[in-house]
């Protein structure tokens, strides 16, 4: 697999050692397009799913420079392509859902080893020559942009755990049509009527991957292909459920990676006759799935912001001792706004299902030093080595737009840096059980309040326009769900 980021990089480096004439990035993209008849490009909606095409290379050649349109309706619709209840800002039909400026991202060129190695490359969207304000890989821009600007570089890490079902055909397993159709078979039996790949539950199984052992080992090698490594990769408990470590990468490449590995998990899937599950909580009684972010900054001189290598032996608590004040502040920062950015960490109403007692999902405001029941864990020395000190927000599940959350979060904790905000919130291990914590919406109804409240964190942090276009999206969300008849 060629990186063009790197491929470029090494190339214009060679021919200026060379004496050489550099080659424009657009020359050296023909150059690797050579054999190439058709290119694949998307873009990431508000649900975090990529949106794309397939073009002819000529016209993705005259489109490198100034880009080609690209339909607004897939920020004014949901995933099912029902257009939202309320018309937003950014879309609607008096502006006759208008064409987006798709702007062809070079540096993320890949080729897609499960479609034949076509070559692959990611947009991001402008409208009149501004960025669209819910493009999340725009908004990852600019929040790299502002953390250089403070002197930080941003890396992330996301573990992703997902069910794996077999695919039925339209009339169900064990019938004479051979040909996979999941869409049809859920337009006529329930989810829990699905089969895992696997039943029963056991985490970090050396035997169970074997059960689909291809599949297992597909993913992890084209995953590695499209330059999505994964660091860990292993069984989690539950019914065929897997979890996988992305590798830990600056913050722009992480958010990619997230919807770059559901791509080729589904990918893979439908190779394997398996259908892999991001919901947050496929099945009542048992574990929904997460989605864990990592955080952390460096410095410009590239040692870890959030470290502390003395311990403070004055700390107002122990689990702290090894927290430098820029990492304190961006804990207060992130706890401050916790309860109001829950939509981009929770986004749908299955989400909140997730978030329940007893089940390893965290419901209230709380940190903690290598407290896996928190919202927000810490980890530090001497648990590890100081270069890897680092937050573990507990709080998403699978089924999060990536973009949107390491947004949310970085800009929280970049908040608590700005204004030096102290941690009033005590870590669980000092905290009065007769105290209870504070809860975190339990609902999206709820969430949505709490997030596009007048004086939200979210509005502080993400703007007003962001705020109120994702508030139409989730209540959209909502209306869809009162309106469902269930068996309930």
């Amino acid at each position: 697999m060629t990186n063009y980021g790197d491929s470029a990089h090494n190339t214009v480096a060679s021919n200026m050692a060379n004496g050489k004439v550099m080659e424009s990035p657009i020359d050296e993209i023909t150059k690797l397009l050579a054999r190439d008849k058709k290119v694949k490009v998307a873009g990431i909606d508000c649900d975090g799913i990529l949106r794309g095409k397939i073009i002819h290379k000529s016209k993705f050649l005259s489109s490198l420079e100034s880009g080609f349109g690209m339909s607004s309706a897939i920020f004014g619709w949901d995933m099912h392509d029902v257009l939202y209840t309320q018309e937003t800002s950014l879309t609607s039909a008096d502006s006759g859902y208008q064409d987006f400026t798709a702007v062809i991202d070079l540096n993320s060129f890949r080729r897609l080893p499960f479609e034949d190695n076509i070559a692959f490359f990611l947009l991001r969207f402008y409208i009149h020559e501004k960025p669209v304000f819910a493009d999340g890989r725009g908004m990852v821009k600019a929040l790299t942009d502002n953390l250089v600007d403070s002197g930080y570089r941003a890396l992330a890490g996301v573990e992703l755990e997902f069910m794996n079902f077999q695919t039925p055909s339209q009339d169900g397993y064990g019938s004479s049509t051979d040909h996979p159709n999941l869409a049809a078979f859920l337009a006529h039996n329930a989810p829990k009527a699905l089969r895992p790949v696997t039943a029963g539950a056991f985490g970090y199984s050396a035997t169970r991957p074997i059960m689909a052992k291809q599949y297992f080992h597909d993913i992890f090698d084209q995953s590695l292909e499209v330059d999505c490594p994964v660091e860990g990769w292993h069984t989690e408990s539950g019914p065929c459920v897997y979890e996988a470590a992305l590798a830990v990468s600056q913050v722009s490449k992480m958010a990619d990676n997230v919807a770059l590995f559901k791509l080729v998990c589904k990918s893979v899937g439908v190779q394997h006759n398996i259908t892999p599950c991001f919901m947050a909580k496929p099945i009542h009684g048992l574990p929904g799935n997460s989605g864990h972010i990592h955080v952390s900054l460096t410095t410009s001189d590239g040692k870890n912001a959030f470290v502390q290598e003395t311990p403070d032996i004055d700390a107002r608590w122990p689990d702290m001792a090894y927290l430098s004040d820029t990492g304190r502040y961006f804990l207060a920062g992130i706890i401050s706004a916790l309860p109001d950015i829950m939509p981009l960490l929770a986004p749908n109403v299955n989400s909140y299902k997730r978030l329940v007692e007893n089940y390893w999902a965290p419901v209230s405001v709380s940190w903690g030093f290598e407290d896996r029941l928190a919202s927000i864990r810490l980890v530090a020395p001497p648990s590890c080595k100081p270069s890897a000190t680092r937050f573990e927000i507990r709080v998403p599940g699978a089924d999060i737009h990536p973009h949107y959350a390491l947004s949310a979060i970085f800009y929280a904790g970049l908040r608590g840096i700005k204004n030096k905000m102290q941690i009033t919130t005590p870590p669980e291990s000092a905290r009065p059980k007769e105290i209870p914590a504070e809860r975190l919406p339990n609902t999206l109804e709820a969430a949505l309040e709490r997030f596009s409240a007048k004086d939200s964190v979210a509005r502080q942090i993400l703007g007003d326009d962001f705020v109120d276009f994702f508030t139409v999206s989730r209540c959209h969300e909502l209306r869809q769900w009162r309106e469902a008849v269930t068996d309930w």
